[in-house]
């Protein structure tokens, strides 16, 4: 699941040519995820293309067809998210790990299907196709040079401190306002990612459901927080079809 190279992963060398950026280093710039024309060198003659990115393959996706890949015999599924964020790697090993066990418990199906793919349409992808597994001859092409996520994050603030015997978080609000009924983030190295719903906090120790820039929020949480943890907010992001 992932992300696509147009060449052989690391054989292409457009990268290490306009930007002395080695692709087979780890370096690559992203060339193939850019507009191009297509002129004939000899005639002068411009292509007519209904895609200007046609070199940018739309994301690896499997999910919908596990149970034929663990049929095959599979046993190791990789999922490429070099330089993704954490949110992104939670959201797939999520989605997969589910599937896994619903192959082999036998309750895989079209509804668990549509589902998965929901969740992974919330984080970074470049819109998604089955790859070359079930017979298709062409690659498929995604349509601009950046996410197609139905959602993004929006940063809040910060966490300040966690109070263990009452297991509540203390966070400051750096920016945007937070209400209850949002979707929250809370992310750090020690602590990964926690996805939750805001129900309830205390605003400056007072009961209110809106925080805003400068606020200190107090929220129950069955997690412990730490001050290296960030705090966004998720919401809903607008693609261009």
């Amino acid at each position: 699941h992932g992300a696509l190279c147009m060449a052989v992963s690391g054989k292409c060398y457009l990268s290490l040519h306009s930007h002395n950026s080695s692709a087979n280093r780890g370096a690559c710039k992203q060339n193939c995820r850019k507009k191009y024309t297509v002129i004939d060198q000899e005639s002068g003659f411009e292509m007519e293309i209904d895609n200007e990115y046609i070199m940018s393959p739309k994301d690896l996706c499997t999910i919908d067809f596990l149970d034929q890949i663990a049929d095959a015999g599979i046993k190791v599924l990789k999922i490429e998210g070099r330089g993704r964020a954490p949110e992104y790697v939670a959201k797939v090993i999520k989605c997969y790990r589910e599937a896994i066990d619903s192959v082999y418990s036998g309750n895989y199906d079209k509804e668990k299907v549509i589902e998965w793919m929901l969740e992974l349409e919330k984080v970074y992808n470049r819109g998604f196709w089955s790859g070359y597994y079930l017979g298709q001859k062409l690659g498929e092409w995604s349509k601009g040079s950046g996410s197609h996520a139905t959602q993004k994050k929006v940063y809040i603030g910060k966490g300040m401190h966690f109070f263990p015997k009452t297991n509540i978080a203390e966070f400051k609000i750096e920016a945007y306002d937070m209400t209850i009924g949002d979707t929250l983030l809370i992310t750090g190295p020690t602590t990964g990612v926690k996805e939750i719903v805001l129900t309830e906090m205390l605003v400056n120790d007072e009961k209110l459901i809106k925080a805003s820039k400068g606020d200190s929020v107090t929220i129950p949480l069955d997690f412990r927080i730490r001050p290296s943890d960030k705090l966004y907010k998720v919401v809903e992001n607008k693609v261009e079809a």
